[in-house]
């Protein structure tokens, strides 16, 4: 099945208000691509959302192959972006053997690293063996802690300075999108309006080109207390969850299933005949 889209198509879509949408397995990428996203993204946040870590630092280049087979899988036509993880692009020839990786074994369409001009050389790179690069600046998850964890980035002029400046580093470089995360909303229009570059925001204001989200959370089934102000959840999934186990439980131990109607039956004689053996 051909792709939706590629990143000419999706680069061409500057102002075109793109949707992004993590997807971690089979189901959640059908179901995104059912509901009409422009892209997946196999995000290193599946340490957070799927594996029980609390942070992306410890997944691994293992983890994200298989996690981005499965979404392909799910999604035969879908334009995936595939997250680098943690010190799996810490040098040029790392990186180049792992997005190939993602490229050829896991049917990503382009990958995501984060960094702003320190991770230009390995962006040229990519770029010069064919492999579309997306940036990610702003709150980078994977260095978190040296930013004061998981807060408002840019705030002050050195920050908002440079922002723009890692903006610009990454597309002469030859990035074709970057996330922006957890940045002035301001901020983050004027990255927006200096770049050729389609931006994709999380925690960003409504100006970048696109928007990103974390399934986990947009449907409700990830940790309850989790409730950082740019997140809209639009549905409360994990509750209905909740309720159906708590029903099939329920019934299990009340003998209430399964019943009659959710059982195989057999033919009187058939089993009598085996019973006298």
């Amino acid at each position: 099945m051909g792709h939706k889209h590629t990143v000419l198509d999706l680069k061409g879509r500057k102002g075109a208000r793109l949707v992004m949408l993590t997807a971690y397995d089979a189901p959640t990428a059908r179901l995104g691509v059912a509901g009409g996203v422009d892209m997946l993204l196999v995000g290193d946040s599946l340490g957070m959302a799927v594996l029980g870590y609390d942070s992306t630092v410890p997944v691994t280049m293992a983890d994200m192959l298989h996690h981005t087979k499965a979404a392909r899988r799910g999604a035969p036509g879908a334009f995936i972006v595939a997250d680098l993880p943690f010190l799996s692009y810490a040098t040029v020839e790392l990186a180049l053997g792992n997005a190939a990786s993602f490229m050829k074994d896991a049917g990503a369409d382009s990958v995501k690293l984060e960094g702003g001009a320190e991770v230009a050389p390995i962006v040229q790179a990519l770029v010069r063996a064919g492999i579309p690069v997306m940036g990610h600046l702003g709150l980078t998850p994977q260095t978190a802690s040296a930013l004061g964890g998981f807060k408002l980035q840019a705030r002050d002029e050195d920050g908002g300075r440079r922002l723009l400046a890692d903006t610009g580093a990454l597309e002469q470089a030859g990035c074709w999108s970057v996330v922006l995360e957890m940045v002035p909303a301001p901020l983050a229009k004027l990255v927006t309006s200096r770049t050729a570059m389609p931006t994709i925001g999380i925690g960003a204001g409504p100006d970048c080109d696109g928007q990103v989200l974390v399934y986990n959370d947009l449907v409700g089934i990830s940790a309850p207390d989790f409730r950082p102000k740019f997140l809209k959840r639009y549905a409360e999934t994990g509750e209905a969850m909740r309720t159906a186990i708590e029903h099939y439980a329920a019934e299990v131990r009340g003998g209430r299933y399964p019943d009659e109607a959710h059982s195989f039956g057999m033919n009187a004689d058939l089993l009598r005949r085996i019973e006298s053996g």
